[in-house]
């Protein structure tokens, strides 16, 4: 999905090289990434009616993404 919203490069701008250094050399970062698009595509599909699910599943979801965005900030910041 090429316009998906809530992309790590609109969530964190100028910071998508530090994302890739970090990416590269902390695997479990690199898993907390992946679990994030994850999400997020799952959560767009849902908006947009592809892949319709239950308001609660979507919430949780939702709470999910914005944990999952706590935790690549504090790596952000750490580094």
């Amino acid at each position: 999905m090429s316009n998906t919203p809530h992309t790590l490069g609109e969530e964190f701008p100028g910071q998508i090289e530090a994302i890739h250094v970090l990416k590269a050399s902390d695997p479990d970062f690199a898993r907390v990434l992946e679990q994030y698009d994850k999400i997020n595509d799952r959560i767009h599909r849902a908006e947009t009616r592809i892949e319709p699910i239950g308001e609660d599943v979507e919430q949780s979801l939702r709470k999910r993404r914005l944990a999952l965005k706590d935790q690549i900030a504090a790596a952000l910041t750490r580094n």
